[in-house]
């Protein structure tokens, strides 16, 4: 075996190196500031350590920290790990269990010692001090190579018997590597940087606790997740820390409570209480889908909530998503006091979590021909999927939503202008909603799927062909696609930054072939349609929940639960104000009015801070010449004194909806 190997870097340039040389020693050789910014390495496309041996020939990428991404994931791995060493130290017998990454930082899950209990949050402070202590030190992140039985050993001489049961079941074959800090050691695939003093101790702040079960399963014990935001330096901590404070004002659910919009309770787990101020959004919004796709030539439908099972099993989902269906098994309870509830002999139906397999029954009613093509079928889907309750979040997710979905049937060859058609459907909207800036990312195969990858060609070319004809930039994700096919996502961006999947296209050849859906094609032959599944909001709770986040309660207008208050200054003008308040709601607005004997500053705040947008204000005077005093929220403008039919006609003006105008 020859003892030099062949490097090519980016530029395409080449070195003759020793077998074994490091990326680190290759920086080295570029130059003293590239050996010095150097955190990791991409060999052959891997993200390596900067220190793993190389011991082939390869092309070469190093990492620096202007590779904000990748050097933001291994910094957030690394203070996983430093949490956990930190734990382990201040708390002996905790036992640890897995610490990934995030979206914004890291956890990690503990299974704390009997003597101490759940951690909380009062443990955290402590903690964060331990961490800097092991970032001080600057151990080196050492890479080592065990076989199976190794892992076993050691975990089980340790009482580590979370990391012991996982490390025999890992896949025969895979090789197994642990991370050495000084004494501490976890198993972990990495990569990580080259030592724990590569963070910066002042760039991380651990943020809460909760409770996690083992693997996600309830029937196993519950340990105790400890949150962190970790990032490169202090300044990029301390914008993060803005924001969430910031995303803390607006919490869905915060507002929601003070605006009276809906509840959740435990009787119900994860479904929402609607109460009417709630209910007034909602059917805002769904009404302004309903005429936002039937101008697109939707035809809406309504399908069942209870379907047997053997119609999942046809369509693919009781294999895949079995585990998170409510299942109902047909037959009558019985309430004989000696015999069990439910015999467990009846045949099973389950309660949909999507509503696809039904539309494709929808479509298979009566013959249909090339001339009926495209058919586009909308609903607004109720649907349940069985999320864990550590999963649930406000109206955010949930069990119980309704989607905005509708399922294309075409042709092969209608499938670029569908597929166009929606993505300017899409945008129309989200500009429509308050959300004019939005990234759009194309999913694609995973390993999980059905379909022949002849099928996952075409569809994903057919993907790429509607992107480039909608003039649509677009990134690709390789491995998260849907189970039946490629799906486009469309990412929104909110008032404070952070972004939302929401809007969704999945090309799909396959569910029409496994439920038998067909067409009598201008040959006189049966052939397959395509299907499109697509929705622009994802689910109506979701999307509401970030309006409300988007806007900080402030909503538009023409979503605006009271969209107008009318409050006297002197009892004298209650009458007036009723008439003002009449004439209003003749006119369709939503209106209050506020009748209290209360000081005027009083009744501003008290709306001001209730987010109402618009009070008008009536006392004696206005009521003899027929005005109202019109206070707009956030407006710099004090007040402004104007007749009763010029604010009702301003106001209707303002409260159309964005497609009515």
């Amino acid at each position: 075996m020859s003892e030099m190997i062949k490097i090519t870097l980016p530029d395409g340039s080449a070195r003759e190196v020793a077998r074994g040389t490091r990326p680190a020693d290759v920086a080295a050789a570029i130059g003293p500031g590239l050996a010095k910014a150097a955190i990791a390495a991409r060999v052959n496309g891997e993200l390596r350590d900067i220190g793993r041996p190389i011991e082939e020939d390869a092309e070469l990428a190093l990492v620096t920290s202007r590779d904000v991404d990748e050097a933001l994931e291994l910094a957030r791995h690394d203070y996983a790990h430093v949490l956990a060493e930190a734990v382990q130290n201040m708390f002996p017998g905790t036992q640890i269990t897995f610490g990934p990454s995030t979206e914004d930082g890291f956890y990690y899950d503990f299974a704390p010692p009997a003597s101490h209990g759940a951690f909380t949050e009062e443990d955290l402070p402590a903690i964060e001090d331990e961490m800097r202590r092991i970032i001080a030190a600057d151990a080196p992140l050492e890479r080592e190579v065990w076989s199976r039985a190794q892992l076993i050993d050691w975990f089980r001489d340790h009482g580590e018997s979370f990391k012991a049961e996982w490390a025999a079941e890992l896949p025969q074959g895979e090789e197994l590597t642990v991370y050495r800090a000084g004494e501490w050691l976890d198993m972990c695939r990495g990569p990580h940087l080259a030592s724990t003093g590569k963070l910066d101790p002042q760039a991380f702040k651990l943020t809460r606790v909760s409770g996690a079960y083992w693997r996600g399963d309830q029937s196993n014990a519950m340990l105790s997740r400890i949150y962190g935001t970790g990032w490169l330096d202090r300044k990029q901590l301390k914008q993060h820390l803005v924001r969430l404070e910031e995303a803390a004002k607006r919490d869905h659910r915060k507002i929601g409570a003070e605006m009276n919009l809906f509840h959740l309770q435990p009787e119900a787990m994860g479904s929402v209480f609607w109460h009417p101020r709630g209910y007034v959004i909602w059917q805002a919004l769904e009404q302004y889908v309903r005429r936002r796709v039937n101008e697109a030539g939707y035809r809406e439908i309504k399908t069942p909530q209870l379907l047997d099972k053997t119609l999942w099993e046809k369509s693919g989902h009781w294999e895949k998503f079995g585990a998170n269906m409510f299942v109902v098994p047909d037959e009558v309870p019985s309430m004989d006091e000696d015999a069990p509830v439910l015999s467990g002999k009846a045949d099973l139906l389950a309660i949909k979590p999507m509503n696809c397999p039904a539309h494709v029954e929808v479509f298979k009613q009566g013959i249909k021909s090339y001339r009926d093509l495209p058919l586009r079928l909308a609903e607004f889907g109720c649907c349940h999927r069985n999320e864990p309750h550590g999963a649930l979040h406000g109206i955010m997710r949930v069990r119980q939503f309704t989607q905005d979905d509708a399922h294309i049937f075409c042709t092969d060859d209608q499938i670029t202008a569908e597929s166009v058609a929606f993505c300017e459907l899409t945008d129309r909207m989200y500009r429509d909603l308050g959300f004019p800036e939005f990234s759009v990312k194309l999913a694609l195969r995973p390993d999980v799927r059905g379909g022949t990858d002849e099928m996952w060609d075409r569809a994903e070319m057919g993907m790429r062909d509607a992107l480039s004809a909608a003039g649509l930039d677009w990134e690709e994700l390789p491995g998260e696609g849907a189970f039946y096919g490629p799906k486009i996502e469309w990412h929104l961006k909110d008032a404070i930054g952070r972004t939302w999947q929401c809007g969704t296209l999945q090309l799909d050849f396959l569910l029409p072939e496994r439920l038998g859906a067909s067409y009598v094609g201008e040959d006189g032959e049966r052939h397959r349609p395509v299907m499109l599944h697509r929705a622009v909001l994802g689910s109506m709770e979701r999307f509401i929940g970030m309006l409300i986040e988007n806007h900080a309660g402030r909503m538009p207008l023409w979503l605006a639960p009271v969209q107008a208050v009318v409050a006297t200054i002197v009892s004298d003008a209650d009458d007036y104000a009723e008439e003002v308040a009449a004439k209003l709601r003749a006119a369709g607005l939503r209106v209050e009015t506020d009748l209290r004997n209360e000081k005027v500053g009083y009744k501003v705040r008290e709306h001001s801070l209730a987010k109402v947008a618009n009070l008008l204000v009536v006392g004696k005077r206005e009521a003899e010449e027929g005005s109202v005093a019109l206070r707009v929220l956030g407006s710099d403008e004090h007040q402004r004194v104007m007749s009763v039919n010029d604010a009702v006609a301003r106001l209707t003006a303002e409260a159309r909806a964005p497609d009515m105008q």
